[in-house]
């Protein structure tokens, strides 16, 4: 889960490495570091006068950023490096980049090394010394072994060697004029540009510099020069790829006036919605082409399984009941981190969905593969152009959320729902399950959830004050039925990671079989409630609470006039149709967990021990 940037060009690269960190932090914030080729003359270390320089520190990036600036290092092929640790503290010693024993070659890596250990005492024993705790360093030093005249020789034998995964970025003095990379099942791409050429975890990092990306696929190295981007097999033969084009901008990668990243990505859930359904939805019609599947085929579906992690397990949760309220379709959905370590069945006509915000999960990658090889069609629905999940399925949703780059999903959530509302919408107009008049009006309701979220941001305040009044508690229960229970799921885990408040949540009807044990004046119940077929009972549950002093917070229907008696805090959301509230409820939790966060003094873009892209077990 660790960020690289690699530059190699005409341009001094000090401050696009750093940069392009900045914009990798949600990748990984614990320490971080840079390495440039110095080809100095006067300089009698190295090859010819060169050597390669190295700043790093642990702590934010502006901690090594401002050695970075008080040294004199620089010069125009260099590598960079933000890190989430995994194997030992976050120290300056653990930082990458790494060198070999003879300083002349340094690396960084985002992933993890099974076999390190095993590694570390074949090569102590012979001769090699290391300096950290990382199982990365094994790398420099595997790359010293193996060098013969050729770096890219040496990293093609080095992936042979290595067990887990990792993109692998290397320089070195025996090759100043050659960047040398390489991917086991982390991400990688190479950018394109007229100044010079590009590795990196993720298009953010360089999007100020190319719109123009190649991605490394598993088990592949590159080389880039300042003018050539060659790109080997697992059999060390050129592969040749076409480059694809970002349809993002710079300036959607950046905070735009916002406070944080998070807020921004907030308030711009209106605008992820409308793009996730231009093109899909367009005047009263429904044209879902690109899911790759027959109108025969749609009907014989006798199964969906859909596997997700974190907020996306969420997604998936409303999925399953739209696609089987609409569709008729039977729906499992399960964790792939738990979908991978057992022995699933594949059952023939079955559809197996994969929903990842970055393409990159590492379990949803290992659940896909194990279901492609029992016969599974896999569709993935990503909100990235490239990724391997989406190179891996069968077919890919797109959501065009654009760049999200808080560490905590906001803008992909929604935008996830509503490929799952247009496909169980899709799949009941398909087989023919729902009537003209009811297919129109969820359309319509549908071309509306914009500017209802739109007036929900515009009453942020009101979530403010209530988050002023309530930061103080221990503990949180955030309660829901039905379209509102992963809702309540998705509210709770936005509080834990950002405030690092306990919170938790469950279907309401479970209350009285444990959780109200927890209730107390010290207790805030979140309760997503709005005028549906299981109000009442929701609000008896409620009333139940209220009873063990606990302050409630109920997000309720326009218009509802009968929680005022029972609530302390309330939160109108706009009327919409049932299945649909589940999306508009998100919004204000989302914003309440924000200003919980901001009241306690969190870092909301980077909260503690976590990064964006989980692409490491």
């Amino acid at each position: 889960m660790c960020g690289i940037v690699a530059y190699i060009g005409n341009k001094d690269c000090k401050n696009i490495l750093i940069n392009g960190l900045k914009r990798l932090e949600y990748r990984g914030y614990d320490s971080a570091g840079i390495a440039i080729i110095n080809t100095d003359e006067g300089k009698d270390t190295g090859s010819s006068g060169t050597i390669i320089d190295i700043v790093k520190e642990a702590g934010k990036i502006r901690e090594m950023e401002l050695l970075a600036r008080e040294s004199k290092i620089d010069g125009k092929c260099g590598i960079g490096h933000t890190r989430w640790a995994t194997h030992g503290r976050p120290t300056k010693a653990n930082a990458h980049p790494h060198r070999d024993c003879t300083g002349k070659i340094a690396l960084i890596h985002n992933g993890i090394i099974e076999n390190f250990e095993e590694l570390r005492e074949e090569l102590k024993n012979e001769g090699h010394s290391f300096l950290s705790d990382t199982d990365t360093e094994v790398l420099p030093h595997l790359l010293e072994k193996y060098y013969n005249g050729s770096l890219l020789s040496a990293m093609q034998r080095l992936i042979k060697r290595i067990k887990g995964s990792g993109a692998i970025v290397a320089i070195s003095t025996y090759c100043p004029d050659e960047i040398i990379g390489a991917r086991i099942a982390s991400p990688l791409i190479a950018g394109i540009s007229k100044d010079g050429n590009f590795l990196a975890s993720d298009m953010p990092a360089v999007l100020e510099h190319t719109r123009k990306f190649l991605i490394i696929d598993d088990y592949e190295t590159v080389r880039l020069t300042r003018d050539r981007i060659e790109i080997f097999g697992e059999d060390g033969h050129p592969v040749k790829r076409k480059p694809i084009k970002a349809n993002w901008s710079i300036s959607s990668a950046e905070k735009s006036g916002y406070e944080d990243f998070m807020l921004k990505e907030i308030f711009e859930q209106p605008y992820g919605v409308k793009e996730t359904m231009r093109g899909r939805l367009n005047n009263g019609e429904l044209d879902f082409d690109e899911l790759g599947l027959s109108n025969s085929q749609i009907r014989d579906l006798r199964k969906v399984q859909i596997i997700a992690c974190g907020t996306s397990y969420h997604a998936a949760m409303i999925g399953k009941q739209i696609i089987e309220k609409w569709a008729k379709i039977p729906v499992e959905v399960d964790f792939s981190s738990e979908y991978r370590s057992r022995d699933p069945l594949i059952e023939k006509v079955c559809l197996f969905i994969a929903i990842t915000q970055s393409g990159e999960t590492i379990d949803t990658l290992a659940a896909i593969r194990e279901a492609k090889s029992k016969g599974a069609r896999v569709m993935a629905i990503t909100n990235v152009v490239g990724s391997t999940i989406a190179r891996e399925s069968d077919s890919i949703i797109y959501t065009h959320a654009g760049p999200e780059i808080g560490v905590c999903a906001t803008k992909t959530f929604t935008s996830q729902i509503i490929v799952m509302y247009l496909m169980g919408l899709y799949f009941g107009k398909i087989k023919d399950l729902l009537s003209n008049s009811y297919y129109q009006k969820i359309i319509d309701e549908l071309q509306n959830i914009p500017d209802k979220i739109q007036s929900i941001l515009d009453r942020a305040g009101e979530l403010q004050k209530i988050a002023d009044h309530t930061f103080r508690k221990k503990c949180f229960l955030f309660l829901g039925r039905i379209y509102g229970f992963p809702a309540a799921l998705e509210g709770a885990l936005k509080l834990k990671e950002i405030s690092y408040i306990h919170a938790e949540g469950y279907p309401a009807g479970e209350m009285k079989h444990g959780p109200i044990a927890l209730t107390d004046s010290d207790t805030v119940v979140v309760g997503v409630m709005p005028r549906d077929p299981v109000y009442d009972k929701i609000l008896s549950n409620i009333q139940e609470v209220k009873a063990r002093k606990a302050t409630i917070f109920s997000i309720i229907s326009e218009g509802d006039k009968d929680t005022a008696r029972h609530a302390d805090h309330l939160f109108e959301i706009p009327a919409t149709l049932e299945e649909l509230y589940g999306i508009l409820a998100i919004v204000p939790l989302q914003l309440y967990s924000y200003y919980i966060a901001k009241k306690l003094g969190r870092d909301v873009d980077q909260p503690r021990n976590l990064a964006k892209s989980v692409t490491v077990e």
